[in-house]
């Protein structure tokens, strides 16, 4: 076992039943569950146009993409339907204003009950999307974190990031030992193999409604 995870392969297939799932509407705003394995937004290849905003527009065509997930993260995500709730959204989440708590599952028994992991993180340039701990260069980052149950080789947690950086919980799990089960960019090959997928879920997001800014959660049930 290695704490470096090996170079792994990548094919975009990303999973077409159901093709989109609503979890709510509105006149200002769609509430969607991203499968895993389904990107947020295109990529640059043609290959890779078909994602989340891509199928949203189809049914939805005013839909804009306020937030992102990773491509094998699943859970709750937030779009627009007209450019003041856009403009609402968006600096809610650029001022920190939204709770998000996610769902993941780690290698290893975690000793501690909770706790924070509070270490800046950059671009690994030459591994990219890889990202690392910068004490340097790196951007503050904060995720608190508490144990929901232990299994014999694993952990499920509870995540809650005060801060949003790319991957930031991922490298902030590896940071302590424990990467993400199904991990392709982080885990090492026992973690990776101990999961058919990326053990990390966006459960429920709290926000202020952009049409009268009262306090509304959405929750997706965790699929693992």
């Amino acid at each position: 076992m290695t704490s470096e995870a090996p170079a792994r392969p990548f094919i975009y297939e990303p999973p077409q039943e159901p093709r989109l799932t609503v979890l709510h509407r509105d006149e200002d705003m769609l509430v969607l569950i991203k499968p895993s394995g389904l990107l947020s937004v295109p990529g640059r290849p043609l290959e890779h146009r078909d994602c989340l905003a891509s199928r949203a527009q189809e049914e939805f065509p005013s839909a804009t993409v306020v937030h992102r997930l990773d491509l094998d993260t699943s859970g709750i995500i937030i779009m627009a339907l007209h450019r003041k709730a856009h403009r609402h959204l968006g600096l809610q989440f650029e001022r920190r204003k939204t709770q998000k708590t996610y769902v993941a599952r780690v290698w290893g028994r975690m000793e501690e009950e909770e706790g924070l992991v509070d270490l800046p993180l950059t671009i690994d340039w030459p591994n990219r999307p890889k990202h690392i701990v910068d004490h340097e260069n790196g951007r503050a980052s904060q995720t608190e974190w508490k144990v929901m149950e232990r299994e014999d080789q694993a952990t499920r947690v509870r995540l809650h990031p005060i801060t949003g950086r790319s991957h930031q919980l991922r490298v902030h799990m590896l940071s302590l030992g424990h990467p993400i089960l199904g991990d392709p960019l982080y885990a090492h090959d026992e973690a990776f193999n101990a999961a058919d997928r990326l053990q990390l879920h966006a459960e429920s997001l709290t926000l202020h409604h952009p049409s009268d800014g009262r306090l509304v959660t959405f929750t997706a049930p965790c699929p693992f």
